[in-house]
């Protein structure tokens, strides 16, 4: 962790501290999916659990959104205010889709620096490199989309930044390990409430065999 430690994180996790809510992610081991710290889902033992500034860095290592506490939804850090600005800016211009049709080399001449640095910043404040940043930006912009409104996938893929349906669909897959389709169906069923309360199981996602 480059802004909180591990002790500081493990009492926010196990009181569900409101006011680190999008500061660091939980990766628990044991289930392959990281959570926000507000998580409402009981707690996982501590020696199965590792902290990430980003969800971006969360994703890098292998682990996969929570359904329950969707980390698409967290508040933007606090903690990066001040003296980060550049990194900031940045995620602003990511968020905004400055690498959904160019490469990080366009995006650190709009920010006035070299490549090289802004990926040294990027590792070190987020954890993760532009790239996988901007690849969970997309894929938490579709599945707000997914969540709030009645868009076909065809839009929700444009709007969400997404060069086709196929990379859509398949970055879906591979982050959630469920088709757009199948996480709209859930999202549709729980709303009208045809699924019971929800717990740990049902918001597992398939094993995937950790690295």
């Amino acid at each position: 962790m480059q802004m909180l430690d591990a002790q500081e994180c493990e009492r926010a996790r196990i009181t569900r501290d409101s006011r680190y809510d999008g500061c660091f992610f939980t990766g628990v081991r044991t289930t392959g999916i990281y959570c926000r710290p507000v998580c409402p889902v009981r707690p996982a033992r501590a020696v199965n659990v590792s902290f990430f500034p980003s969800a971006a860095a969360a994703e890098a290592a292998g682990f996969r959104p929570c359904l329950r506490c969707r980390p698409e939804a967290a508040p933007f850090s606090p903690a990066w205010k001040g003296s980060r600005t550049t990194v900031e800016r940045a995620l602003r211009l990511i968020d905004g889709g400055a690498l959904d049709g160019s490469g990080v080399e366009v995006l650190s001449h709009r920010l006035g620096i070299g490549t090289r640095h802004l990926s040294r910043l990027f590792q070190k404040h987020l954890g993760a490199s532009p790239i996988e940043v901007a690849k969970t930006a997309r894929v938490q912009r579709a599945k707000r989309l997914l969540d709030e409104t009645d868009l076909s996938m065809a839009q929700i893929a444009m709007r969400a930044g997404f060069g086709s349906l196929r990379r859509f669909n398949a970055v879906f897959a591979e982050v959630y390990a469920r088709s757009p389709t199948e996480l709209r169906k859930r999202a549709s069923a729980r709303s009208l409430g045809r699924l019971g309360p929800p717990t740990r199981e049902t918001d597992r996602p398939r094993s995937r065999s950790m690295p």
